[in-house]
């Protein structure tokens, strides 16, 4: 099981650069960047809901269940 995060998608579609919204959501450019990349292994629900403030989405617009291949 992977949880694919789709955060760059809704950034490009916004033309956001990551310092623009991790200044706006409240998070360093750093922690932005390990949320962007996948290595994030916890989202705290206000950061999520900062998230989709910034970028007038939902929580399923950035994250995605994706099963296992077997």
């Amino acid at each position: 099981m992977a949880i694919v995060v789709r955060i760059d998608v809704e950034l490009a579609k916004r033309k956001l650069s990551v310092g623009e919204f991790a200044e706006l959501v409240g998070l360093t450019p750093a922690n932005v960047a390990v949320l962007k990349n996948g290595r994030a292994k916890a989202v705290r629900f206000s950061t999520l809901e900062a998230m989709c403030r910034v970028l007038g989405c939902q929580p399923g617009d950035l994250l995605e269940w994706v099963p296992d291949e077997e």
